[in-house]
């Protein structure tokens, strides 16, 4: 089977940007519907897709959560877009099955990425959000190993499993990203 190498820079230019992104947003620069667009543009742009057979390194791991999550924002914002309800129901049906195919696959990446790390220096927990349909669902995973690693779900068997590892917190917290989270798209 052949392998895919990757530029290193690649990585450092995902990085980069995203990190860059962040700035903005909490500057106050972009809004989070802003930044997401902007994200995603840039996936597309940098045409590296999620790897899919072996998670073998932090960086691959934390690429295909954000490939993978940033693509399930996009297509759910887009399901959301009204004047697209309105002149094109199936199109925004659409959106809606694929963010929900790109979040599973989200989900499948975060638990290769935490195998691969053995779920050592990671910790859990539900956190405070207002959104009713995510209150008791929404959980945040720190990996603390690596800075601003902070991913979430609300996969339950992802939540089973982090249980099962002993690195899930039965306790509600505020998100360490928390304007992120509760702002909406």
């Amino acid at each position: 089977m052949l392998r895919r190498k990757v530029p290193e820079d690649v990585f450092d230019k995902f990085f980069q940007h995203r990190n860059s992104l962040f700035i903005q947003f909490n500057n106050g620069d972009i809004t989070k519907r802003e930044f997401i667009e902007e994200h995603y543009y840039f996936i597309q742009k940098l045409n590296l897709k999620p790897f899919k057979h072996r998670i073998d390194s932090f960086e691959k791991g934390i690429y295909n959560y954000q490939y993978y999550n940033m693509v399930a924002k996009y297509c759910y914002m887009k399901s959301k877009d009204r004047k697209l309800i309105e002149k094109h129901p199936q199109v925004a049906w659409k959106y809606k099955q694929k963010a929900g195919y790109y979040y599973s696959q989200k989900d499948w990446s975060t638990l290769k990425l935490l195998e691969h790390l053995k779920f050592e220096n990671v910790e859990a927990y539900f956190i405070k959000v207002r959104s009713k349909n995510l209150k008791n669902k929404l959980y945040e995973i720190v990996v603390k190993d690596f800075k601003d690693v902070i991913l979430h779900s609300k996969s339950v068997s992802m939540l089973n499993r982090l249980r099962h590892e002993g690195v899930f917190q039965e306790e509600i917290k505020k998100s360490l990203i928390d304007d992120y989270i509760n702002q909406k798209y």
